[in-house]
C-alpha cells in the first residue's frame, strides 16, 4: 500500500507506528477488553488517559497549574463562537478582517452579539 501524505489544514500524516498502536489499542485500550472509544468518560480507565493528556499538554506548553485545561471537540468554526459567547458578555469587540476566516469569526460574533458593539477593520 502507498501512503498518501496529507499537508491541507486539519488532520495530517502520522508515523506508521503510531497508527499500528492505535489500531490495537482500538479494541482492547492496555488490557481492559474494551476501546477508549466505547469506554465510559467517567471511568478510571478514561480518566487516566485524560489526567496523562492534560499533565503532557501542561508539560508540552508549559501551561501553569492556575489556568485550566479544556478538551473540546469541533474546530476553528466552533471557537468563533465559543469566543464571543466567554468575552464578549456586555462589552464589545474589534476584529481585523484579513481573509475567508477571520470573516468567519466576525460574523459569527455579530450572531453572538445579536447586533451589539462589535466592529471591524477590512483589510
Amino acid at each position: 500500500m502507498t501512503r498518501v501524505f496529507n499537508f491541507s489544514a486539519g488532520p495530517a500524516a502520522l508515523p506508521e507506528p503510531v497508527l499500528r498502536q492505535a489500531a490495537e489499542e482500538m479494541l482492547d485500550w492496555h488490557g481492559t477488553g474494551c476501546g477508549v472509544m466505547e469506554m465510559s468518560h467517567r471511568g478510571k480507565e478514561f480518566m487516566s488517559i485524560i489526567e496523562r493528556a492534560e499533565s503532557d499538554l501542561r508539560e508540552l506548553m508549559a501551561i501553569p497549574h492556575n489556568y485550566r485545561v479544556l478538551f473540546l471537540q469541533g474546530g476553528a468554526t466552533q471557537q468563533f463562537a465559543q469566543i464571543p459567547m466567554n468575552l464578549l458578555a456586555g462589552g464589545s469587540a474589534d476584529y481585523l478582517v484579513t481573509g475567508a476566516w477571520s470573516q468567519k469569526a466576525y460574523k459569527e460574533a455579530q450572531r453572538i452579539a445579536a447586533g451589539g458593539p462589535v466592529s471591524y477593520t477590512n483589510l
